[in-house]
């Protein structure tokens, strides 16, 4: 996030409109004679009428696998509500049946044939159009915490990715506007996110504040044909998560660019393909020197040698299979291709020039989950594997890299479960996965990894505003490096080991909670008191660097208060 959104973490949600988040007009009381006035308009203009339209979901959410967040109270009395008859036809004069003029009757080939299409017409002025506006979303964590030896408390994980109780505070805002244009019928949306980290001014007494644009994109619906949407801009693209490790397993992108997404009629299937640009700022991608301004001017001007952008580009197929009334399984597809060109580096010897090869990566991956439909209960398993430069990821600069000086031979595994069970006041969520990385160079070093953790979050509601959860995980982290061994008598340097390092972390909380949305895993927002005891083992302190107090206690504390939030004006992820 390293940032977790508003929508249920388990699946892309339909579009919640919440009171409040949307700038309008109040509506004013009236009296008396204005009043009549008022209600004789309306009768004379029913145009004016109709286009006070209700709110309705975002016409490209897809169906979900578990249940949506409730409507508030005021949007489902609006929801339920049956659609107005239609205005009964004008009585005839005589009462008798009406006879129709010779050219009013069709062939009966002729009627069947424009059935649908009058069906069809029918149904679209029967729907109101999407609502216009701004609207505001939100997804915020903050926490404070000591170590009871008055330390800060830290994020004791060892594995990359581990328990979201002792992330770092960051926030994020969300500001979106969605228009409808009738002259198309098309929706477009602009999202505008910004994110923001720690440390925070009211820790460090810093007045700067450290931020991120994660979304800036404008996305048009139902263009051209219903169910095809278009989208260009900078975004954060992404699946499903793992909720508790804060992670997308499978496809978790930032990128500059655009992409076309297309919804099938049965709102259960559909392809999803993107395409963007990035350049980290490493020496891999760019170089800039210093040169004589051009014609001999006086002074130096900045020149960039090696200017290099990496394209990615995406395609996705999801497909929902109904089980029942509310159940399903869903089924996900998914590619990567990552493209680097070819560049030139100057050297340590000025006017040198070396020659950087392209480079190529892909990922394949696919997902399979299952859902019940009636509460968040729902289990997903992600397995995903990347070759070549995506083995970094897509911000990542690929290192020790294979004799020709690629990423070639680089690759990593992941295979992800995430679950959740609900039943009554009792709620069990899960997360674990197996993770193995080996860099392009062909002997073992610190950065080839293999690890692993399982995370359980058992809680029990103890009334409709709070409970009491506990946390237990297991993490363990294996690094391919020379270790040194122990120093035999005698001698002043220890002989070096070919034994990769074998690091394990036990870890056990409490954490009672009040939830002012009421029940429910995924109900936010919730604030928490959290206590979290640590256990590490000799290879797991041996991680840490010298002087750590990581690398020097065996057991270790987190004492402290958090709270999360997340309040979506719409899901904006996109996959």
């Amino acid at each position: 996030m390293q940032s977790s959104r508003g929508a249920a973490p388990w699946c892309t949600v339909p579009d919640v409109r919440r009171p409040g988040t949307e700038f309008g007009l109040r509506r004013s009381r009236v009296h008396g004679v204005p009043s009549a006035l008022l209600a004789a308009a309306l009768c004379a203009s029913p145009s004016l009428a109709a286009a006070q339209t209700e709110p309705t979901a975002d016409p490209e959410a897809p169906a979900t696998e578990g249940a949506p967040p409730p409507a508030p109270p005021d949007e489902a009395a609006k929801q339920a509500e049956p659609p107005p008859a239609p205005a009964p036809a004008p009585a005839n004069d005589g009462g008798a049946e009406k006879r129709p003029d010779a050219g009013d009757v069709k062939p009966a080939e002729q009627a069947k044939a424009e059935a649908p299409k009058a069906q069809a017409e029918a149904d679209k002025a029967a729907a109101p159009p999407p609502e216009s506006g701004f609207f505001l979303g939100t997804y915020g964590r903050v926490g404070a915490a000591s170590d009871f030896r008055k330390r800060p408390g830290r994020d004791a994980d060892i594995v990359a990715r581990g328990s979201r109780l002792d992330e770092s505070p960051y926030f994020e805002i969300d500001i979106q506007r969605q228009d409808y244009w009738k002259a198309t019928g098309t929706t477009t949306r602009a999202v505008i996110t910004l994110g923001t980290s720690a440390p925070l001014f009211h820790y460090n007494a810093d007045f700067t504040i450290r931020m991120a644009v994660r979304n800036l994109f404008l996305q048009a619906n139902n263009i051209g044909t219903k169910g095809l949407s278009a989208w260009v801009g900078s975004r954060m693209y992404r699946g499903d998560d793992a909720y508790l490790i804060d992670y997308w397993p499978l496809d978790n992108l930032n990128t500059m660019g655009g992409g076309l997404r297309y919804d099938f009629a049965n709102g259960r299937t559909f392809l999803a393909w993107h395409a963007g640009l990035n350049q980290p700022r490493t020496g891999f991608f760019s170089q800039t020197v210093a040169r004589t301004p051009a014609l001999n001017q006086v002074g130096a001007t900045d020149v960039n040698v090696l200017d290099r952008q990496k394209f990615i580009t995406s395609l996705k197929a999801s497909h929902i299979v109904k089980v029942g009334e509310t159940a399903g399984v869903k089924a996900v597809l998914y590619g990567e291709l990552h493209d680097i060109p070819s560049g030139q580096r100057e050297t340590e010897v000025r006017g040198t020039f070396e020659t950087m090869p392209d480079d190529m990566g892909f990922v394949v991956g696919a997902q399979l989950g299952a859902f019940t439909g009636r509460d968040a209960s729902h289990v997903n398993l992600f397995l995903r594997y990347a070759g070549g430069a995506a083995a970094y990821g897509e911000f990542g600069s690929p290192f020790q890299l294979a004799p020709d000086r690629t990423s070639s031979g680089a690759r990593e595994l992941w295979v992800t479960l995430s679950g959740n069970w609900e039943t009554g006041p009792l709620g069990l969520m899960t997360a674990g996965y197996f993770r193995s990385f080996r860099n392009a160079s062909p002997g073992l070093d610190y950065h080839d990894v293999d690890e692993g953790i399982f995370l359980a979050r058992p809680h029990l509601f103890l009334s409709e505003w709070g409970g009491i959860a506990t946390e237990i995980s297991y993490q363990a982290q294996q690094r391919g490096v020379r270790s040194q061994a122990a120093t035999p008598p005698g001698q002043t340097i220890a002989p070096p080991s070919a034994d990769p390092v074998m690091g394990g972390l036990f870890r056990i909380g409490l954490v009672p909670f009040l939830s002012p949305a009421g029940k429910g895993s995924y109900s936010r927002p919730q604030l928490r008191l959290i206590y979290l005891l640590t256990h590490r083992d000799e290879g797991a302190r041996s991680m840490y660097a010298k002087d750590d107090v990581y690398s020097l206690r065996e057991w270790e504390h987190f004492f402290g208060v958090g709270v999360e939030w997340w309040f979506n004006a719409q899901t904006t992820y996109g996959g």
